[in-house]
């Protein structure tokens, strides 16, 4: 049995720059600031007695060829790779896994291959897990989405991320032990309770073109802001950095937002927060909140377990193969 870990992710500032239409206009290019958490998509591997292809996840699936597989990401991952009969495979979360805005989707993809890859005795390396995720999703079944996910689920850690037509370039974000930790005790995670897929939202037009432009390319600075910040430790002035970013974000798409959740972003400020945003295209998912120490247990108290707080803890591994090796 081969089991793969693979990280989702929290963008800090820069979403929306990783999409294609907008990165490979721009002479500079895209660039996301983003961060690896501490919580997985897990995938299993196992050899099956006779040819046949089992596929568990929310739902389940026994066929006889690769080409009737339903789950387009587990069939075409299958292509990619030449594993093509003969498995069961497995899927399992430690969060929801759709319309989150952890980039679970792209995980999962790079978790199958890297998962298949090492079945047919190929170490990946997490540039090829990374750009062959991209190419299933993007090129493949021509999914509206960005680049920024597949990169930090393949690397891990805290990185800045840049996309150019040349391709894409991932510099490691330089985070001292003592920012690392106070990173997990002043941002936390909280559950809007919405979900909403991320290819609906980045695929429906701007009321404005030209003002999206400009939100776009004030959001892509806001990631070099974003990396002084963390690298300075200066998480306060990051907090504060959230909020001004998600009012860019919010003003690009009237569906980005939604009266629930600026009820719960009123709230959750009017609690003590430093600043947020909500993770992902929008319309659901996770808000990004920072502020000191003991607002988590202020959010615990107010919001009720229905809030499913997380501390921003940090993957360092990216995808990894943490049980199996090859059986070809």
């Amino acid at each position: 049995m081969i089991i793969s870990r693979t990280p989702v992710r929290v963008s800090i500032c820069g979403g929306g720059t990783d999409v294609d239409g907008f990165a490979l206009a721009e002479p500079s290019g895209g660039r996301v600031t983003s961060i690896a958490l501490d919580r997985y998509v897990y995938v299993t591997l196992n050899p099956r007695f006779d040819d046949s292809i089992r596929l568990s996840y929310s739902s389940m699936e026994v066929v006889d060829t690769f080409e009737d597989v339903q789950h387009d990401l587990m069939r075409e991952a299958m292509r990619l790779t030449g594993v093509t009969s003969g498995v069961e495979i497995t899927t399992i979360a430690d969060i929801p896994g759709r319309g989150t805005g952890l980039g679970s989707s792209s995980s999962l993809t790079v978790g199958l291959l890297n998962a298949l890859h090492t079945f047919a005795g190929i170490q990946a390396s997490k540039e090829q897990l990374a750009e062959e995720a991209c190419h299933i999703e993007i090129d493949i079944l021509g999914a509206p989405i960005g680049r920024q996910d597949q990169y930090a689920a393949a690397f891990g850690g805290a990185n800045s991320i840049s996309f150019v037509p040349d391709g894409v370039l991932v510099e490691p974000v330089g985070l001292s032990d003592q920012t690392i930790d106070a990173i997990r005790n002043e941002f936390t995670l909280v559950y809007t309770g919405l979900t909403r897929s991320a290819r609906e939202v980045l695929a429906e037009a701007s009321d404005d073109p030209s003002d999206k432009l400009a939100r776009l390319r004030a959001i892509r600075m806001q990631a070099d802001e974003a990396r002084g910040m963390l690298e300075s430790g200066e998480l306060t002035a990051l907090g504060t950095l959230l909020s001004e970013t998600w009012l860019y974000k919010r003003g690009i798409s009237p569906s980005v937002s939604n009266v629930e959740i600026d009820a719960l972003y009123d709230r959750i400020m009017n609690l003590g927060a430093t600043g947020a945003k909500l993770l992902g295209a929008g319309a659901g998912g996770f808000l990004l909140v920072h502020g000191d120490a003991s607002l988590r247990m202020t959010l615990a108290r107010e919001l009720g377990p229905a809030s499913g707080l997380l501390p921003l803890g940090i993957d360092f591994d990216g995808s990894t193969i943490i049980h199996g090796t090859g059986h070809r």
